[in-house]
């Protein structure tokens, strides 16, 4: 996975110190290497009578590169050329080897760190050559080339700039895989979402269905025949509890996201309770069960379920039937759920839910047909594998 343009200085800044919050603490560690450097050259000098001894000169010199390290995180190719020449100055003026080379390691580290790896390699190419030309002038070597510490020099400085290379490496891929955990919680977290939206069309478009026809109900007896009148208003309230019951779980979801408390979802056991929800509407139902049905998994009947609502919500609001019936069936690979009625037919009954129906079959790997039939009316069918998590 490639990041995007806008997690490139993510990923950069994750490896090295282009971090504005992290001043702080890049100005600390040069002054206490700058410290270290200064005191650590004057015990040098002392260990070292034939080398040069320290004086202002030598003391700028050391500070230099501590100096450079302070400005690493907005100039890192910089700080190493600057933590590279001092240390061969100091060298080819004959002071004495000490810790002023700290200043070009952690000055090498950081440039690399921070993605200028070919400005960095050509400037370690370049500062070891000006090593290289400070040992030939050195006062205290006219004449001697130590050609053996130049090659362990040259061996430092391309196994520091390896290392470097190798954390660099590995804190790239370490950002890259926390941008690619958070792209997939997006994706699942947009996925979610639209499973919480289908199941609010589902549930919601099948009660204010319900609510929709017994109130034309209610308002057609309401005068001839109260008693019906009350039945119907009875059967909205019910419907428009449910239907409330079910965006408050909804919402509650959305909110708290995985946190939130979940209700028992739809099985296919609650299917009698939405056949006389649906019977209430005066649209005779019949459920049909081809024997008990098996244990199947809970993807599978929330599936089925919706899928059934759905069916018997286009019947009630496009097809204008007098019946309806479903049928459950299982063969050991899966659930078939048939519903079928005597309406009217034809392209204009399903309405928009036929979508929403085919995406929870084909979810589960299962397949979904819908039409009218020969004899008139309308019918679904879906086929579920069970064997599908």
């Amino acid at each position: 996975m490639r990041p995007r343009a806008d997690d490139t200085t993510r990923v950069r800044a994750y490896g090295s110190v282009v971090n504005p919050s992290r001043r702080w603490f890049v100005v600390a560690m040069a002054i206490a290497i700058g410290v270290f450097q200064l005191v650590g050259s004057f015990g040098a000098s002392t260990d070292q009578p034939d080398r040069k001894a320290m004086d202002a000169l030598a003391v700028a010199l050391v500070l230099l590169g501590p100096l450079a390290l302070a400005f690493r995180d907005r100039w890192p190719v910089l700080a190493a050329a600057a933590a590279l020449a001092a240390a061969d100055v100091f060298i080819g003026l004959g002071y004495p080897y000490g810790p002023i080379f700290v200043s070009v390691v952690v000055a090498l580290v950081a440039a690399v760190l921070a993605g200028r790896r070919r400005a960095t390699w050509a400037v370690t190419a370049v500062g070891f050559a000006g090593f290289v030309l400070a040992e030939a002038v050195d006062p205290k070597r006219i004449g001697q080339m130590p050609w053996l510490h130049l090659l362990v020099v040259a061996a430092v400085l391309a196994a520091v700039l390896a290392v470097a290379e190798a954390v660099r490496t590995r804190r790239e891929q370490t950002a890259e895989r926390q941008l690619a955990a958070e792209e997939d919680q997006r994706r699942r977290a947009g996925e979610h979402r639209l499973r919480i939206a289908q199941e609010l069309h589902d549930v919601l478009a099948h009660d204010i269905s319900l609510i929709n026809v017994q109130a034309g109900v209610a308002l057609h007896l309401v005068d001839e025949q109260p008693e019906q009148a009350r039945t119907a208003l009875a059967n909205i309230k019910e419907a428009s509890r449910d239907a409330l019951h079910e965006l408050r779980s909804a919402l509650d979801l959305l909110r708290a996201g995985d946190d939130a408390p979940r209700t028992p979802s739809p099985r296919l056991e609650d299917l009698d309770a939405l056949v006389k929800a649906v019977r209430g509407n005066g649209l005779d139902v019949r459920l049909e069960r081809n024997g008990p049905l098996p244990a199947v998994p809970t993807a599978v009947e929330l599936a089925a379920f919706r899928i059934v609502q759905e069916a018997l919500t286009n019947v009630t609001r496009h097809a204008h039937a007098r019946t309806a019936t479903i049928r459950l069936d299982h063969d050991g690979d899966a659930v078939t759920v048939e519903i079928t009625d005597d309406g009217l037919g034809g392209d204009a009954v399903p309405g928009n839910g036929i979508t929403g129906m085919r995406e929870r079959a084909t979810a589960l790997g299962g397949t979904l047909e819908a039409g009218p039939r020969p004899g008139g009316g309308f019918g679904v069918v879906a086929r579920l594998p069970v064997g599908h998590e």
